[in-house]
């Protein structure tokens, strides 16, 4: 038996912590994006304009090159998890925010062309507590109105 050290064999295969192999619920999920977001609190991340205003399939494919998603994306550890984009409509799902939620955390009209990651991080971490699905002003709006944009 040929004994080799854990740093040679990460050149030649890709070791996995036990830890991280387990899936991650939707929280810890969260709470790795916030976590990854505060890595570099200064940077400044691209917004997505207008998402509120798309309609779902053209929001579901907006994207950002250097977005907050973005870097949720470049994280392998989410990768592994089942991102599988740096789109809105990826994000989303993989997070299980609804369309408010994400709004607050990448759109334009919060914090113009780009925001701090801080930022991002913060608004993330605010979805971790919230329900997801409609929020009450947007069922009152459902009854008075009818239908709104996110809820078609």
């Amino acid at each position: 038996m040929k004994h080799t050290s854990l740093d040679d064999l990460k050149v030649v295969s890709t070791v996995h912590d036990t830890a991280e192999a387990s899936e991650l619920s939707r929280n810890e999920r969260l709470e790795r994006w916030a976590r990854l977001l505060e890595r570099a609190p200064d940077r400044r991340l691209a917004t997505l304009r207008g998402t509120e205003h798309e309609p779902p399939d053209v929001r579901h494919g907006m994207r950002a090159a250097g977005s907050a998603i973005s870097v949720a994306f470049d994280d392998p550890l989410l990768r592994g998890q089942g991102l599988t984009g740096d789109t809105y409509g990826d994000a989303k799902a993989f997070f299980e925010l609804d369309d408010w939620q994400l709004h607050g955390i990448v759109c334009y009209c919060h914090f113009g062309a780009s925001m701090a990651a801080e930022t991002a991080a913060r608004c993330v971490r605010a979805t971790i507590s919230q329900p997801t699905g409609p929020g009450i002003f947007e069922r009152l709006a459902r009854m008075l109105i009818g239908s709104t944009r996110y809820g078609a």
